[in-house]
């Protein structure tokens, strides 16, 4: 009887000590899961600033290319070329009697 008592009273002394380690061991979980709350919110403030920043950038270059296809097409207008071939190849329109019609067989 007497070594049953002392074997409860060895559980009873194990048992305590369950409750303040079982404490402090929810607290560092609780502790390391605010830590990691704070490092994936300062890296998804990160990502989300670079991402408006790449879109940013991308607006600019969509406008500097329609500025360039603006530019390319005034360069490429007919009347441009016709005047380019006039002024510096010494080019003219052929007049009708000198103009061969090819058909097709």
């Amino acid at each position: 009887m007497a070594k049953l008592a002392k074997q409860k009273q060895a559980d009873v002394q194990s048992i305590k000590w369950i409750k303040p380690l079982s404490f402090v061991a929810l607290w560092m979980f609780t502790l390391v899961t605010a830590i990691g709350v704070v490092f994936s919110s300062f890296q998804s403030r990160i990502a989300t600033d670079e991402l408006e920043s790449l879109r940013r950038e991308a607006s600019s270059l969509e406008v500097t290319s329609g500025q360039y296809l603006l530019e390319k097409s005034s360069w490429a207008a007919y009347s441009r070329v016709e005047k380019m071939a006039h002024t510096t190849l010494k080019m003219n329109v052929p007049s009708p009697d000198k103009t061969v019609l090819v058909y097709r067989q």
